[in-house]
């Protein structure tokens, strides 16, 4: 609970800038694919956590997954489209930049700012739902990924049970993987985070990448495989 906790800290600082829902109208799409990039896509969308706030693009966890899957020749395209401080209410609004092309996998984290601003628990609950809707409306064979958040001890038990249970649920029911805390062997270690003791810096991001590689390992393989085994049936 220490840990997930910190990982609701990490969107503090962002709250200090306007909010990304003031911004998301002129948000620019993660990344645009070059003419004849037919390489599946991995999507990230999330908070400064995903962005990479404090470090270097290319120290983030998307890009060091990047790396990965280049060194496994694994032919994926990876795309970083957090934004700090934005709400789910704010990913919701950018949500038509984002979704472009064919998208093989989609990892969702949302939520962290809605749990420290104590937002409502069913608008965030129906925020996520309308994502997850979106994204399956744009390509019905899209893998979804949702990470899960918890909200501050501070907003009360109430608020934080009803908070948490959002992703479980929202994961069973709509049969998502679910990645339970991000910041696992990160949260709370010195040596893994920046100065503010809350953001990763790149060592942290390392281990991060990690840890969404277990969830999302597997499922990229076996798309890999599938291709594979496509290309090598004899053509009718």
């Amino acid at each position: 609970m220490v840990l997930a906790c910190l990982a609701l800290a990490a969107c503090r600082r962002e709250n200090a800038a306007p909010p990304a829902d003031a911004r998301a109208d002129s948000a620019a799409p993660a990344e645009i694919a070059a003419p004849g990039d037919s390489r599946p896509v991995l999507l990230f969308l999330g908070t400064s956590l995903t962005a990479g706030l404090g470090v270097e693009p290319d120290s983030a966890y998307p890009a060091v997954l990047q790396r990965r899957v280049d060194s496994l020749q694994l032919a994926w395209r990876v795309q970083n489209g957090g934004v700090s401080g934005e709400t789910s209410a704010g990913l919701l609004r950018r949500l038509p930049w984002l979704l472009q092309g064919r998208l093989a996998i989609v990892v969702i984290e949302t939520g962290a700012n809605d749990g420290l601003r104590g937002l409502d628990v069913d608008s965030t609950r129906a925020n996520i739902e309308a994502i997850i809707s979106q994204v399956r409306a744009h390509d019905s064979l899209t893998e979804i990924v949702l990470v899960g958040m918890q909200a501050p001890p501070n907003m009360g038990p109430r608020f934080t049970r009803g908070f948490a249970a959002v992703y479980g649920d929202v994961a069973r029911r709509e049969h998502l993987a679910l990645i339970p805390f991000l910041l696992e062997r990160v949260g709370g270690v010195d040596s893994l985070n920046q100065n503010d003791g809350i953001h990763p810096n790149p060592a942290g991001h390392r281990i991060v990448a990690d840890n969404v590689w277990r969830v999302i390992g597997p499922m990229i393989r076996s798309r890999q495989s599938e291709v594979g085994a496509r290309a090598a049936r004899p053509t009718p």
